[in-house]
């Protein structure tokens, strides 16, 4: 490599530059250049990782450092080399995103005719057709390296999950038995095959470009010749580099565009732990405008809609509905015929005695026809109900048409957002409270996360099993319960043990600080800062929907006078009041009308503002049991909900064993 002067041919790789011998010459070793400033690849992909050394980094960042990966492995294939140990190990990040690749003298290279091999390999990154082989015999070819290549891009772009990790349909097996059998977690073209799905929380295909989805299926298929070469990603990446949404809530979120929504949001809402949070909402000194959000939700609240007595003029009808007057003729009639029934009645009875039975069940036939002369309102009073429901119909379609629905909206979001701003400072005042009172539960989940099951050295748990814990979010000691880690495929009572163990030995030597620390003044920080931004946000949002109601006065002006000549909702005003005056004809008693203007919408929860302790310290992502209750950070047991001096919160069921606690 040195004869060759590979180290000058690139700055990407660190390949050997120069040999080192004595003074009498005899080779003592070699001169490679010094990668400094940067950090293992597995450190920006694992999300906690990143959040400590690549605090900074958003889903941009990640997407950019995936390019230069590339872009250093085609460099590599370039100089003729084949990487043949492609890890995460060996991929260095630096604070720009920039990549080196590092342990250059195993590389696999050639040279007059004479090959010196890569004689070694990570399972987790060993292609399918190499698995159970002898590495040292395996002379390596760059599509081993465009699986290897794959795998680092699929980490960067799915939050440090395994594309060979995941819940099988079946028999569990080891990842390497997964990566042989080419069991790809995510495939949606060989579902079928695969029998394997992502693990809970998890990205997946769809959520990506075309180019993207296909390039992994092709580089986890079952064809090694149809990998995506170098070239080939940068391609792919540079595509979904392009095509990045911004999210309208949360402006460090950058998710696909073809994910049609912001990622991020939903996996915040479902594990609580913000992969990018917004870092700049940690600053409490946030300029804000009380007294013009207070003189702008007085103008709201006083903002007055048209009411159904504005929008639906009074009508009035002369006389009885032809129905009416037919069911009143029909009743004169069937009187006039009981008559005629009891005069025959009597007759019969007179001149024809011997049937006298006939002529009493005739005269009281007659007499019922004499006694029914009253019309029912039974079916007036439904002929009201069923004019009343299309006058609400029409009433709905004249609003709808009109544009008065956007208004109403905008009104009914305005209503729930001043309702947060009213409440704010006591849900701030809340949440301190909350932040005092799990002080020591914070400081050892702070502590715990300093522990990364990727450096644990646990007997049994090598690296693919470590990649196989991190795809199901257990990433430090804090992430590592009993049930946590027995949901895990792979992860039985003895290899459960072995790492609760491991939590335990590093958890006895906690120190609980009393006296406040740097760490406490910077969660309070934070916690003020998200505050403070999300009451900027609820100002402007008070303000500019302010802007809009008053521009909308010029919709609703002329809407009392459309509605007088709006066609369909006068016939229905018209129904309604003739079947007003019929109930009044027979002295029958009218409905209360059930029209109304839905001015402001159905209640909605309050938005709280986020907690700042997600940034600060970010909590462990548990799945939650079928009750809803989450389960312990410390033993993985549920918990309940109790009250304390600061309010509610989550405590650990086998209280007082176990003092673990969580925020509500």
């Amino acid at each position: 490599m040195v004869g060759e002067g590979l180290a000058v041919k690139t700055e990407l790789i660190a390949y050997p530059g120069e040999v080192a011998t004595d003074r009498k010459g005899n080779f003592l070793g070699f001169v490679m250049r010094l990668v400094s400033g940067y950090r293992p690849l597995h450190e920006l992909y694992s999300p906690k990782s990143r959040m400590r050394h690549f605090p900074k980094a958003d889903y941009r960042f990640l997407i950019h450092a995936a390019l230069n990966v590339a872009r250093a492995v085609g460099k590599v294939h370039q100089t003729g080399c084949v990487i043949g140990d492609l890890n995460h190990s060996g991929i260095l990040v630096a604070p720009d995103a920039t990549v080196a690749l590092i342990d250059a003298d195993s590389f696999q290279f050639r040279l007059n005719g004479t090959s010196y091999p890569c004689v070694v390999g990570v399972p987790d990154f060993t292609p399918p057709e190499l698995h159970g082989k002898n590495l040292a015999s395996v002379e390596r070819t760059i599509a081993h390296d465009n699986f290897g290549l794959a795998v680092a891009i699929f980490h960067l772009l799915f939050m440090g999950k395994h594309p060979y990790a995941g819940i099988r349909n079946g028999p569990e097996t080891s990842m390497g038995e997964d990566i042989a059998q080419n069991r790809f977690a995510y495939s949606q073209l060989r579902q079928s095959h695969t029998q394997t799905k992502p693990p809970p929380g998890a990205l997946t295909l769809d959520l990506f470009p075309d180019v993207v989805s296909k390039a992994f299926e092709d580089a986890f298929g079952l064809s090694p010749g149809a990998r995506p070469s170098a070239l080939d990603w940068v391609h792919a990446l540079s595509s979904l580099e392009g095509s990045l949404s911004r999210c309208s809530k949360v402006k460090t979120h950058y998710y696909p565009s073809a994910a049609k929504g912001c990622v991020w949001c939903k996996l915040t809402a479902k594990s609580g732990l913000d992969m990018f949070p917004d870092q700049s909402a940690v600053t409490p000194n946030i300029p804000t405008d009380a007294k013009g959000t207070e003189q702008a939700i007085r103008e709201i609240l006083a903002f007055r809609f048209p009411t159904v007595h504005d929008l639906l003029p009074t009508v009035s009808v002369r006389g009885a509905s032809s129905a009416l007057r037919e069911a009143k003729s029909g009743k004169r009639w069937r009187a006039l015929l009981g008559l005629l029934m009891m005069g025959g009645a009597v007759a019969g009875f007179i001149f024809a005695a011997p049937a006298w039975f006939i002529w009493i069940g005739m005269a009281f036939w007659g007499w019922s026809f004499v006694g029914d002369r009253e019309v029912s309102s039974s079916p007036f009073v439904q002929a009201f109900k069923d004019a009343d429901e299309k006058v609400q119909r029409e009433l709905n379609a004249f609003v709808q048409r009109n544009g008065l629905t956007e208004v109403v909206k905008v009104r009914g979001d305005l209503d729930v957002a001043i309702a947060a701003y009213k409440g704010h400072d006591d849900a701030l005042a809340r949440e301190l409270m909350m932040l005092k009172s799990n002080r020591e539960s914070r400081q050892r989940q702070a502590y715990l996360d300093r522990f990364s099951v990727r450096r644990a050295n646990i007997s049994g748990i090598g690296p693919a099993k470590t990649a196989t814990l991190i795809s199901f979010g257990i990433e430090t000691a804090a992430d590592v319960n009993r049930s946590a880690v027995l949901r895990v495929p792979g992860f039985g009572d003895v290899m459960t043990g072995k790492l609760v163990a491991w939590r335990r030995r590093h958890e006895s030597r906690f120190k609980y600080e009393r006296t406040p620390n740097a760490q406490d003044i910077a969660d309070e920080r934070a916690l003020r800062g998200r505050f403070a931004a999300e009451k900027s946000k609820l100002e402007s949002t008070i303000r500019n929907g302010l802007g809009t109601l008053r521009n909308a006065r010029a919709k609703l002006d002329p809407l009392p006078a459309r509605a007088k000549n709006d066609r369909a909702l006068s016939e229905a005003l018209n129904a309604r009041a003739q079947a007003e005056r019929d109930l009044k004809e027979l002295g029958a008693s009218v409905p209360a009308s059930t029209v109304a203007l839905t001015v402001t919408p159905p209640p909605r929860p309050v938005p709280q503002p986020q907690k700042a302790l997600r940034v600060a310290t970010p909590q462990p992502r548990q799945k939650a049991r079928v009750s809803g209750n989450p389960s312990c950070p410390r033993c993985g047991s549920a918990m309940r909900r109790r009250s304390g001096r600061y309010g509610q919160f989550w405590g650990c069921s086998r209280y007082p064993r176990c003092k673990g606690t969580r925020n509500i």
